[in-house]
């Protein structure tokens, strides 16, 4: 997989189209650079940039926007309603694909020097790539903005990590960092600026101070009033989204404004959030309201209805959530049509194989379970079936992605095999190398069927009720379904014990022998079980 850097640079200007534009162009022309969205907003005079591409290309796209931001922002004549420092005010890099943390502080490390050397500004390192505990945090870093800088750059406490300790009033400062991934998460009132403001002292983890702190971790707030919407907001940062969830806040500022009888009308997502951001908050609103939803299409829609996401304007999934973004099935197996999968395991090649195969009829067969179920619930001649449906139907919904993955995660485990078996072999080192390659090739060989086979194993109970309380109708489907996942079990059997005999490692292969053994024979059993209960046979002769 690609190495993926998000980097969201927000510049102090959110009125001037052309400035906003001539940004964003600076942006998207920097090659290996892939500009995703940008967010401008008039009454806080900001635009934030979301941007992904390897560490080396988001580093220069971060550095070509900065010089052109240098050319047509004055930070002398600027005002807005969000709190700021310079120019660019903030620079973080954030990973998003086989990239670390450590990676982001190396890339917010080199952007700073550079900016510094470029511009003879002074830049601010914070979050995971802080220097000094005191400046983790963003808001401590900007404290008084950019009209205290002239004072504050005189501090020894308040040196720069990189560039002049001197004041450049056309820019101000530049505060640069690595962090998780932030959602800007904006409550919209109708109410005062002051009013907004109150609920966000009430929640944010700073709270009003150290003696009043606030009841959400890893949130930071604001109110602010929006004039060409004539609304308040509540504008919050939530800085660890698994810690304190989106629907958490919301939740949280209804809560508060209800006890201060003020309207809550929707709420906005600035820049890119995460997909999973967006499922968490499904799950809480489907298991708070008992609702029963399967697809992800169907979760994200619940989320923008119950959140009021598209209050102020559309909100495009395909356009908002991160992963939908930058996601490429180009170059996957299931990606192809049903004639090209076909065409591509019919060819003269190794993989696709066996085990790419079991996965996809192993996801049919998954696909047919929930079939059945969902043409048994909600029709009314089953309705007694309902709350049993919607305990059978998930397992299966979620079991036919989940073997879907399989599908290319078995030819890639077999192409790094083969990749191995290409390595050098001349010298000793050489020969070391190449046999703990082909180690590690083969017991991802062996991992990914295995995983197969666990992950239908669970199945066969819920099979075995759907058989017996499910929808006459469908009695061949369910047939089918048993004995497709039969036979992606039998694949992953005969993958793991082809690859098992190469292993070395007697440990691994002792683990893999005992865990595959029961869970085949576990399989058998109940794959049995399930046909003859689809022919209307007496269980008790099996």
């Amino acid at each position: 997989m690609a190495q993926l850097v998000e980097c969201v640079p927000n510049f102090s200007e959110g009125r001037n189209k052309e400035v906003i534009d001539a940004i964003a162009a600076a942006i998207s022309g920097t090659p290996g650079c892939t500009l995703l969205d940008v967010d401008a907003g008039a009454s806080t005079n900001r635009t934030v940039y979301t941007f992904v591409g390897s560490p080396e290309s988001v580093v220069k796209g971060a550095l070509n926007a900065a010089q052109c931001a240098s050319k047509v922002i004055d930070m002398t004549k600027h005002s807005g309603e969000h709190p700021r420092s310079g120019a660019l005010d903030v620079c973080p890099f954030i990973p998003v694909q086989n990239v670390s943390m450590d990676d982001c502080v190396r890339c917010a490390e080199e952007f700073g020097q550079k900016l510094a050397d470029l511009l003879n500004v002074p830049v601010y390192l914070y979050g995971e790539a802080a220097r000094h505990q005191s400046r983790r945090s963003l808001p401590a870093v900007r404290a008084g903005e950019y009209e205290a800088l002239p004072d504050k750059l005189k501090l020894k406490e308040w040196a720069p990590e990189f560039g002049p300790a001197t004041f450049v009033p056309a820019w101000g400062a530049t505060v640069t960092g690595a962090r998780k991934f932030l959602i800007a998460y904006n409550v919209n009132l109708i109410s005062t600026k002051e009013q907004a403001h109150r609920i966000a002292l009430d929640i944010r983890e700073q709270g009003r101070g150290k003696d009043q702190p606030g009841v959400l971790k890893k949130v930071q707030g604001l109110g602010w009033f929006l004039e060409e919407e004539n609304l308040a907001q509540v504008s919050t940062n939530i800085l660890d989204y698994e810690q304190t969830p989106l629907h958490t806040v919301y939740e949280e500022v209804c809560k508060v404004a209800q006890e201060l009888k003020l309207p809550v009308v929707g709420s906005q997502i600035v820049g890119l959030i995460p997909l999973q951001a967006v499922l968490d908050a499904a799950e809480f609103y489907i298991s708070r309201d008992k609702l029963f939803i399967l697809e992800e299409e169907h979760k994200v829609r619940l989320v923008i209805s119950k959140l009021g996401l598209d209050s102020l304007g559309p909100f495009k999934p395909a356009e908002r959530i991160i992963e939908y973004m930058v996601r490429s099935d180009e170059g996957s197996l299931v990606s192809l049509t049903l004639n090209q999968f076909v065409a591509s395991v019919g060819a003269r090649t190794a993989a696709p194989g066996g085990g790419s195969v079991s996965a996809a009829v192993g996801a049919l067969g998954a696909a047919l379970g929930a079939m059945v179920g969902q043409m048994t619930y909600g029709r009314r001649q089953f309705q007694e079936m309902d709350s049993l449906m919607r305990r059978l139907i998930p397992p299966f919904h979620q079991a036919s992605l989940e073997l879907l993955e399989l599908v290319d995660q078995d030819a890639s485990a077999f192409n790094t095999y083969m990749a191995a078996l290409k390595l050098p072999k001349g010298s000793e080192e050489e020969r070391i190398r190449r046999e703990a390659a082909l180690q590690e090739g083969l017991q991802k060989a062996v991992g990914v069927p295995l995983s197969l086979a666990e992950r239908i194993s669970v199945l066969w109970p819920s099979l075995k009720e759907l058989v017996v309380h499910g929808n006459i109708n469908c009695k061949s489907d369910a047939q089918v379904a048993a004995k497709t996942l039969e036979a992606a079990v039998f694949g992953a059997y005969y993958n793991v014990i082809t690859n098992l005999k190469d292993i070395t490692d007697e440990n691994f292969k002792t683990a893999v022998t005992i865990l595959h053994t029961h869970t085949h024979t576990h399989k058998h059993v109940h794959t049995h079980a399930c046909w003859y209960l689809c022919l209307g046979e007496d269980l008790s002769l099996t």
